[in-house]
């Protein structure tokens, strides 16, 4: 989150929240009896105690929640809400006890939610991406290490922030990218799948030799039948196009990186290059 962003949403909370307690205060009996200030103390050690109970129960009950959750990520974030909860019920101890020792809230209530409005407006970019960031660790759709695609992008993911995710792309360039964008897209996750099919289509010369054009797609098929890193599926002449005879090769990558299968591929186009060479086959100009 940007402090340019959440300093004047801080300033207006911080305002808010005086101008709140001078009208609490303004608000109060200014005569009090001795049963009247017995009774308001008492009030208080309940309400203190009430809360305090409240907020052991709840941080215990978020502790017992995480460690049943078995992610380091989600157990991170049920640990980072646990100040949250307690802000928020002590504040409503604060609240339940000026309603009964006699404090008129309706002011207080109407300036509490102009400044919280205020404060929502303020906060709406942070609070958006904090939601994103949630979506993120609860649908899963990739975790820290894995080869993701996004947006023509191809990287790693090395950490997931509550605003933010850094990402390594191939090139070893890092790549921050709002969570936002990350739910909005398409995501491909490249560790998910067990195997990647390549189409290769190519044009050769019709006027070569017809032995050599009807030879190039067994010594294909006997070349890339036992290659490390592929499954070869089929090569074949498909169509005739003016001077060129259009070949379709076929064949699957196995395993989920992507630097691997780049280098399979850059093997497959070397040689096949080299073996149309050695059959005196030459390629169609595009």
């Amino acid at each position: 989150m940007a402090p340019a962003t959440i300093l004047p949403a801080l300033a207006l909370l911080l305002g808010t929240g005086l101008i709140s307690a001078a009208l609490a205060w303004r608000s109060l009996p200014m005569t009090f009896g001795a049963d009247q200030l017995l009774m308001a103390g008492v009030k208080l050690v309940l309400v203190v105690l009430a809360v305090r109970l409240a907020n052991r129960a709840a941080t215990r009950a978020l502790r017992s929640w995480s460690a049943r959750c078995g992610d380091e990520a989600v157990a991170a974030l049920l640990g980072s809400l646990a100040p949250m909860l307690r802000a928020l019920i002590s504040a409503m101890g604060a609240v339940f006890y000026l309603q009964n020792i006699g404090v008129e809230m309706a002011a207080i209530w109407a300036l509490l939610s102009a400044g919280g409005i205020g404060a929502g407006l303020a906060l709406k970019q942070p609070v958006q991406e904090f939601f994103n960031y949630l979506t993120l660790l609860l649908d899963r759709p990739f975790q820290v290490g894995q080869w993701i695609q996004v947006n023509g992008i191809t990287a790693r993911v090395e950490r997931i922030g509550v605003r933010s995710t850094r990402l390594r792309n191939l090139s070893g360039e890092a790549i921050v990218m709002g969570n936002s964008l990350l739910t909005g897209s398409v995501v491909t996750n490249c560790d998910e799948l067990e195997q990647r099919r390549v189409v290769l289509r190519f044009a050769l010369e019709a006027e070569a030799p017809p032995a050599a054009l009807e030879q190039l797609p067994q010594r294909v098929q006997r070349w890339l039948a036992d290659g490390p890193g592929l499954r070869l599926d089929r090569c074949h002449c498909l169509d005739l196009k003016g001077t060129a005879l259009v070949f379709e090769l076929v064949y699957a990558l196995e395993g989920s990186d992507p630097q691997a299968h780049r280098e399979v591929q850059q093997r497959v186009a070397l040689g096949l290059n080299r073996l149309i060479q050695e059959l005196g086959l030459r390629l169609a100009a595009s």
